[in-house]
């Protein structure tokens, strides 16, 4: 039997702190265990506050290597070993170029933490674009974008529990984004901006227009900017808040 999939926003601001937001973090929680899509430098303090365990965390999934969607990762290992006493594997996927980017960000944060043994094991798992990646029961398709970071950014299109999620990672509009999230139960969108083209970042004009296209079930809004963030009521769509809990 299909259980139903949930998913919570445990940051879903922009880089910058707009509205007093922390940075991207989405939990998922489904029949075989949970998983976070992408780990903002602030997710730590997103999980505590929610009373998420770390340790429940199985796999984490990065869209692109801005600080904002992976720099929690070195805090995110560090508590696992130091306090939350971790001893169960964690995978982390993301973009080609993860497993240097992160040993380099674990080096500048906390140095000599890369040399340390731990008491669990972190399985770095490379995606390529438009490949299906099955690991810790999912399976996400990336589809790069458009938006600089030294290394490919993607978007990512999750199948779990017989249900579909896309979420847009940071880019401007790209045809790419219609083919990830084409007909999915969920379909979380950056909208940085409201009407205005931004380079290398969705509005939310762009977006609407490419809706119907796309034929998302659901769609919510995040990674508002404080245009988007005054003017989403007005707009009448759907936006992410901190610790709001969505089934599919």
């Amino acid at each position: 039997m299909i259980m139903t999939l949930e998913l919570q926003f445990v940051g879903c601001g922009d880089a910058f702190g707009s509205g007093g937001r922390l940075n991207t973090c989405f939990r998922v929680r489904h029949r075989q265990g949970s998983f976070l899509i992408d780990c903002g430098a602030s997710s730590m303090i997103g999980l505590r506050r929610l009373g998420i365990d770390p340790n429940s965390i199985d796999a984490i999934v990065i869209s692109h290597l801005h600080g904002d969607h992976f720099g929690g990762l070195p805090f995110f290992i560090l508590d696992a070993q130091l306090v939350s006493r971790r001893t169960a594997p964690l995978i982390v996927a993301g973009p080609p170029g993860l497993r240097a980017r992160l040993e380099a960000a674990m080096e500048v944060f906390f140095p000599g933490s890369t040399k340390v043994e731990r008491r669990f094991a972190v399985d770095i798992r490379e995606m390529e674009p438009r490949a299906t990646h099955s690991f810790a029961g999912i399976e996400v398709t990336p589809y790069q974008v458009k938006h600089p970071c030294g290394a490919p950014p993607f978007a990512l299109r999750i199948a779990v529990d017989g249900k579909r999620v896309c979420y847009s990672g940071d880019t401007e509009w790209v045809d790419e984004l219609e083919e990830a999230a084409r007909g999915v139960d969920l379909f979380v969108a950056e909208a940085y901006g409201a009407d205005k083209a931004i380079k290398f970042h969705l509005d939310y004009a762009t977006l609407a227009a490419h809706l119907p296209a796309i034929r998302a079930k659901r769609v919510i809004v995040t990674h508002m900017g404080p245009e988007m963030l005054q003017r989403q009521a007005l707009l009448g769509c759907e936006a992410a808040d901190e610790g709001m809990i969505v089934t599919i």
